[in-house]
């Protein structure tokens, strides 16, 4: 079952219907994705792995100079945060993704240079995505004033205030239940939008809109994804930053995959 939104568009001496169809699935499509994910960072080992060591190697530079700063303080907000940039993050992946669907070995210019075709679409997608982890920085910020006020406490006070105390549980369960419904939207603007825009020549609204129907038209699954996402960056992130060399790449190949299984745009000549 799918369902489309047409438009017109002109090409040098004839004109195109797009016909944007967003496909139906079950619950078990998840799993599948996962499993060409992992299948497609197997294939191209090597340029994955360094893709997601980049990310990692950034992670850790954050979060040194975080320290070393002095705004230790911001690094809960900034790794809950990733899950607003993810989708932006994994535009490598879908490079080498689509570079092995078409039969070609992948490489590093793949994951570092096959956004620029559609750099302005991509661009206000990233404006986007930064709005909502602007909302979810300011999010956080008050939420901190409001349960301990605007003195920073050490580290050690402050970790232990938020798993020891009721102010500081209080404020990770209203944290989370707040940033979860911020990240869930995000998630559903981006979730096949950001690959739809590197494969396609659409707008950025357009990928939005198929993003948000294929959450609408396929919710179950679509949530089942969205935990499925959000576990392993976490788990990735558990591991001081060096799981997410292996999570990042073989997220973003499995998400390549979610947009190919929900999305079907058709050039229909009128």
């Amino acid at each position: 079952m799918s369902e489309a939104t047409t438009k017109t568009q002109a090409y040098a001496d004839t004109s195109s219907r797009v016909q944007i169809s967003i496909n139906k699935i079950g619950m078990e499509r998840p799993r599948a994705w996962l499993a060409a994910g992992f299948e497609d960072f197997r294939r191209a080992m090597a340029v994955s792995l360094s893709y997601g060591m980049f990310w990692v190697g950034w992670s850790i530079a954050i979060t040194v100079g975080a320290f070393t700063l002095g705004y230790w303080h911001w690094l809960l907000p900034l790794i809950a945060g990733f899950m607003f940039l993810g989708p932006l993050v994994a535009v490598g992946s879908y490079g080498i993704s689509r570079a092995l669907e078409q039969g070609r070995p992948a490489h590093l210019g793949d994951a570092f240079g096959s956004w620029r075709a559609h750099a302005g679409q991509l661009a206000m997608m990233g404006v986007m995505m930064m709005i909502f982890f602007m909302a979810w920085i300011r999010l956080a910020t008050l939420l901190f004033a409001l349960f301990f006020g605007f003195e920073v406490p050490s580290p050690e006070a402050l970790y232990t205030s938020l798993l020891t105390t009721p102010e500081g549980l209080s404020m990770l369960a209203v944290g989370t239940a707040a940033g979860g419904v911020l990240a869930f939207g995000a998630f559903t603007i981006s979730v096949v939008a950001i690959p739809t825009l590197m494969d396609q020549d659409l707008t950025f609204m357009e990928g939005i809109e198929a993003s948000g129907r294929a959450v609408s038209k396929n919710f179950r699954p679509m949530l089942l994804w969205a935990a499925i996402l959000t576990g392993c960056v976490l788990v990735g992130v558990l591991t001081f930053y060096i799981g997410l060399a292996l999570v990042l790449p073989i997220l973003g190949h499995a998400s390549w995959h979610a947009y190919k299984d929900l999305v079907r745009i058709d050039y229909v000549k009128i």
